[in-house]
C-alpha cells in the first residue's frame, strides 16, 4: 500500500521519522518504570505502657506547690500526694521534692484523647506514634462530676463566650447571661466543645484550680496548655473519659502499680496530704490481677497495700517476673 502523494523513497523516510518519534516517546517511560517508588509506611503506634520519667525539684524560699506544679506540667493534688509531709504554701528553701512526671497509661485504647478523672490528667495520642501529649486538668467538683464515657470534639473556638447555665444563675443571680471574651471569662482563651452539651475542654482565668475538683463538670487546663493543645487536636477527635484510680503495667520484667485517690478521696488528699486507707475496689483488684497475669504469685502484697494506702500517684514496683 502506498499513501497518496508519497513515493517509495519518501515512504522510507516517513517510516524512519515515525519510528524515531516512537522511540523517543517510549524511552522516557521506560526510565520512569525502572525507578522504584518507596512504599508508604504506616507509623508504628506508641506501644509503651507509660510516658515520661520521674524528676526532682529543689525549692527556693519563694516557692509554693501551686507554682511548682504549674512550672512542671503538674496539678496541685498530684504534687501534694507524692510530697505529703511538705507544707504546700511554705515548702521552705532548699527542700527536695519528688515530681510525679512518669505516668502509667490508663487502661484504654491508645487513640484520641483519654481523660482519667482520679489522676486529673489527660492524654492525647499521636498518629505518628510519638509519645502521647499529657497535661494536668481540673475536673468537676462533688455533686457536679465530670461525666464518664465516650464522646468527641464537635467544634473548636478561640475567644469563646461563656453562658452560665440556669443552675449557675439560680445560685448566683448576679451572673450575666453572657460573658464575652476577656480576662474575666472562666473559659479562658480557647475551648473545645464536646458531643455532650454544656461540657467543654477549655482554658481558665483561675489556673490555681488545675489538678483539683473545682469545676461544674468541664475539663479545665492551664492557660498556656490549652493554647498548644487547641492546635494539636482536630474536630471529630474521640474523647474517652474513664475513672481509674489504680493503674498497673509491666515495664520490662517489673510490674508497677500506680495508685491515685478516688474521686471521693481527692478533697481529703488536697487538705491533708494523706487519706490513710487500704480500700481497694473489686475493679481495682481486677486491674492489678489482670495485669499481673500468670505472675500474680510474684506480687508483694505488703508493697501493694502500702501503695494503696499512700496513694502517691507514682509507679511503684510490686512484682518481678520469675520471683515466685
Amino acid at each position: 500500500m502506498v499513501l497518496m502523494g508519497y513515493n517509495g523513497g519518501d515512504m522510507n523516510k516517513l517510516r524512519t521519522t515515525i519510528l524515531a518519534a516512537m522511540l523517543l516517546t517510549v524511552m522516557p517511560l521506560q526510565g520512569f518504570a525502572e525507578d522504584k517508588v518507596a512504599p508508604m509506611s504506616t507509623p508504628k503506634p506508641y506501644d509503651l505502657p507509660y510516658v515520661g520519667d520521674m524528676k526532682t525539684h529543689i525549692t527556693n524560699y519563694e516557692d509554693t506547690l501551686v507554682k511548682i506544679a504549674r512550672d512542671n506540667n503538674l496539678g496541685f493534688i498530684e504534687l501534694r500526694s507524692v510530697n505529703p509531709d511538705i507544707d504546700p504554701w511554705m515548702p521552705g528553701d532548699n527542700t527536695k521534692l519528688t515530681l510525679p512526671t512518669r505516668h502509667l497509661l490508663p487502661d484504654a485504647p491508645y487513640e484520641g484523647i483519654v481523660i482519667n478523672l482520679p489522676e486529673m490528667r489527660l492524654y492525647a495520642f499521636q498518629k505518628d506514634g510519638s509519645p502521647p501529649i499529657t497535661h494536668p486538668i481540673g475536673v468537676g467538683r462533688d455533686g457536679l462530676s465530670t461525666p464518664q464515657g465516650t464522646t468527641k470534639v464537635v467544634r473548636k473556638m478561640i475567644g469563646p463566650s461563656w453562658r452560665p447555665t440556669a443552675r449557675m444563675r439560680a445560685e448566683k443571680p448576679e451572673l450575666p447571661a453572657v460573658v464575652t471574651p476577656g480576662p474575666d471569662n472562666p473559659l479562658g482563651t480557647h475551648a473545645l466543645y464536646l458531643g455532650w452539651p454544656e461540657y467543654l475542654i477549655h482554658g481558665t482565668n483561675r489556673p490555681f484550680g488545675i489538678g483539683r475538683r473545682v469545676s461544674s463538670g468541664c475539663i479545665r487546663m492551664y492557660p498556656e496548655d490549652i493554647v498548644t493543645f487547641y492546635d494539636e487536636i482536630d474536630v471529630n477527635t474521640e474523647v474517652r473519659i474513664v475513672n481509674q484510680p489504680i493503674k498497673a503495667a509491666w515495664i520490662d520484667d517489673v510490674l508497677y502499680l500506680e495508685a491515685h485517690t478516688s474521686m471521693d478521696q481527692a478533697d481529703t488528699m488536697e487538705q491533708h496530704g494523706i487519706v490513710d486507707t487500704y480500700e481497694m475496689t473489686d475493679g481495682d483488684m481486677d486491674i492489678l490481677l489482670k495485669t499481673a497475669g500468670k505472675d500474680a504469685g510474684a506480687l508483694d502484697w505488703h508493697k501493694v497495700r502500702e501503695v494503696i494506702r499512700e496513694r502517691a500517684g507514682v509507679p511503684i514496683a510490686v512484682a518481678e517476673r520469675g520471683n515466685t
